[in-house]
């Protein structure tokens, strides 16, 4: 990788005579590694693992950032609009998530005498658990000459994180104990590869009772595996709480809602009908298959983000 590093630097300070003498230039991200370096589409060529500065923050593809020149380039900044709104909008979110742990009581105490003027006495005293899992009161009174608080709308759960607990790679109907991480397509001629994530049945378990609003995936492409370029990942859904001892069984797909390069890390939302299955438990996880070295790649993570709405 230091190579293609290098190779920047050169091309870059090969523009310097068009440059007018400036000393960064921009480029396009299109990939965020695991490692924290991107890779960058500058004057119509690819380059991988440029380092960046930590003034590039929430580094994302499709980002028009400012690169330094040199034998070594980096990333200095992000080109463009103010990202404020979606700082915004992400602060936001963690309030609302925050919230749904707040009891909205603002004293509870107790003691030997009447309360004192504005309490009313309760009759019967009713419970429920709420779609969010949290406790809701109700007070029956007698009579009720003050109007009752407004019932606080009705939250949706909080988003829940599933990490597989197994995954692998089978070729020729067997697991392949020769890939480390799931893989799809075929480098060596000997058989394309299949690849999965199991997650027992926490999928359904976390969505029982409640009204899914979006599934979203996250793969990191793993190094060593394949071209640097962009490979288009080939999902498919499975019906397999653990693995399998024979053939990995492949259900609906292929989907190729990612396209990684080598390192990349990307999230994908899967499609409304994929989450109704996973949520219903007629699909418990996720595959990979592809054919050839063009579609050959390995991947990691596989965490499933699930959010809800209220109900």
């Amino acid at each position: 990788m230091m190579g293609a590093r290098q190779q920047l630097g050169q091309t870059l300070d090969a523009l310097d005579k068009n440059a007018g003498g400036l000393q960064t230039v921009s480029a396009t991200v299109t990939d965020v590694t695991d490692t924290g370096t991107v890779h960058l589409v500058m004057g119509g060529a690819a380059f991988y693992d440029v380092a960046c500065t930590d003034a590039y923050r929430n580094r994302a593809a499709g980002d028009v950032v400012a690169v330094r020149r040199g034998a070594v380039p980096v990333v200095l900044w992000r080109l463009g609009e103010d990202p404020a709104d979606t700082d915004a909008a992400a602060i936001a979110e963690v309030a609302r998530e925050t919230a749904q742990d707040l009891i909205a009581i603002s004293a509870f105490t107790w003691g030997t005498a009447a309360p004192g003027a504005g309490y009313q006495q309760v009759t019967e005293l009713w419970t429920k658990k709420d779609s969010a899992g949290k406790g809701v009161l109700y007070a029956r009174l007698a009579s009720a000459p003050d109007p009752s608080p407004e019932a606080p709308a009705t939250q949706a759960p909080k988003k829940a994180s599933i990490p597989p607990d197994d995954s692998g790679t089978w070729r020729r109907g067997r697991p392949d104990d020769y890939a480390s991480s799931p893989t799809q397509g075929d480098w060596t001629g000997r058989g394309d590869r299949r690849g999965g994530w199991f997650y027992g049945t926490k999928i359904a378990d976390a969505c029982a009772g409640k009204t899914v609003s979006s599934m979203s995936v996250a793969f990191t492409r793993k190094r060593g595996a394949g071209v640097n370029a962009k490979v288009k990942m080939r999902l498919y859904l499975h019906d397999h709480t653990t693995a399998p001892s024979g053939q990995l069984d492949l259900d609906d797909g292929p989907e190729t809602l990612l396209s990684l390069a080598v390192g990349a890390k990307g999230t994908a939302t899967l499609p409304a009908a994929w989450r109704t299955a996973l949520a219903s438990g007629s699909a418990r996880g996720l595959a990979i298959y592809g054919h050839g070295r063009g579609d050959y790649a390995a991947f990691t993570g596989g965490v499933i983000t699930i959010r809800f709405s209220a109900t």
